[in-house]
C-alpha cells in the first residue's frame, strides 16, 4: 500500500483512516511527501501505526518520477497506490490480495469504484468494468479498451498489481501523462491475466479545480494516441472494428468526463451555498 502526497492536508487522514481499517491488516503503509509544505507530514506521523512507513522528497518531484520513486520505495510483492484524496473499502484488499495469491497467473486485478466529490458523497455509484468483470486475457481487454474510448478500468485506488511486472514494465511513463494509469495497466498485461471484480471497492474523489478544460482536451487526445498505440501491438491484437467503434465512441468518452466533473462543480457549489 503506498500513498503520494503534495500538500494534501484536506483529505490525506480520511485517506490513511480508510487503509488502516483494511480487514486484511498485513501490508506496509509508504507515505511519500513530495515536499508538503501544509501539514500531511504532521497527519501522516499522528497516525503511529507500526505499519506506517513515512517518506519525504528534499525536492518535490515531477509527478511521474515521484509515483516510480514510490512503488521502488514498496517492499511487498503486491502494490496499490491510492492517491492522498481517495478511499478504500475495508475489505478491498482482501478481495483483491486473495486471488492475485492463488494464482500467479494474474497480472492485474481491478473492481468498480464511487466518484465522489469534496464532501465524500457519490455522485456516480459503481462505476467502471463494463463488460470487463471475470478473468480476461490481454487482448480482450485491450480490445474493450480501444472501443470504451476512455479508462473502462479505473484509477490506481481500485487496483491491485504486482512489483515485479511493474519493474519489467518499466513503470510509469512521463510521455502520456493524462493516462498513465490505463497505459501501465495495458503493459502490465503483457506479462497475465486480468481479473475484475464486481465488487465497489474504492472511491475516486473529484473536486474543485481538479480537472481544467485544457487538462480534458489533454486528456482526449492521450487517450486517442494511446488507442493508436493498442491498435498497432501485434501482441493484443486490435481488430479493424475495434479501432472503429473506438473512433466512434471517443466522443461518448469525453462527454462522460465533462458530464462527472460539472455534476461535481455543481455538488460543491450546492454545498458551498448550504453552508453559507
Amino acid at each position: 500500500m503506498c500513498i503520494p502526497v503534495y500538500n494534501g492536508e484536506t483529505y490525506l487522514g480520511e485517506t490513511i483512516r480508510s487503509v488502516l481499517d483494511q480487514t486484511c491488516g498485513d501490508f506496509e503503509l509508504v507515505i511519500l511527501d513530495n515536499g508538503s509544505t501544509d501539514k500531511s507530514g504532521q497527519i501522516a506521523r499522528s497516525f503511529g501505526d507500526r505499519r506506517i512507513r513515512i517518506e519525504r522528497n528534499s525536492s518535490v518531484m515531477e509527478l511521474v518520477p515521484n509515483w516510480n520513486r514510490l512503488i521502488s520505495l514498496c517492499r511487498s510483492p503486491l502494490i496499490k497506490l491510492v492517491c492522498a484524496d481517495d478511499l478504500l473499502h475495508p475489505r478491498c484488499l482482501e478481495l483483491q490480495v486473495a486471488p492475485m495469491e492463488a494464482d500467479p497467473g494474474l497480472a492485474l486485478v481491478a473492481s468498480r469504484r464511487h466518484m465522489i466529490d469534496e464532501h465524500s458523497r457519490i455522485i456516480v455509484p459503481r462505476r467502471g468494468l463494463g463488460g470487463l468483470v471475470g478473468v480476461h486475457s490481454g487482448v480482450e481487454v485491450a480490445r474493450r479498451v480501444v472501443r470504451n474510448g476512455a479508462n473502462p478500468i479505473g484509477e490506481p485506488g481500485n487496483v491491485l498489481f504486482r512489483r515485479d511486472d511493474f519493474a519489467a514494465a518499466g513503470g510509469w511513463r512521463s510521455d502520456l501523462p493524462p493516462v498513465m494509469d490505463l497505459d501501465l495497466w495495458m503493459r502490465l498485461l503483457q506479462y497475465g491475466e486480468f481479473l475484475g471484480l464486481a465488487e465497489t471497492l474504492a472511491a475516486f474523489r473529484i473536486g474543485r479545480g481538479t480537472l481544467s478544460a485544457a487538462d480534458e482536451g489533454e486528456i482526449y487526445q492521450a487517450q486517442r494516441a494511446l488507442t493508436k498505440e493498442l491498435g498497432d501491438s501485434a501482441l493484443f491484437q486490435v481488430r479493424g472494428i475495434d479501432l472503429a467503434i473506438g473512433r466512434m465512441l471517443a466522443p461518448v468518452g469525453r462527454f462522460r468526463r465533462r458530464t462527472l466533473y460539472a455534476m461535481s462543480r455543481k455538488a460543491a457549489k450546492r454545498a458551498a451555498a448550504a453552508a453559507a
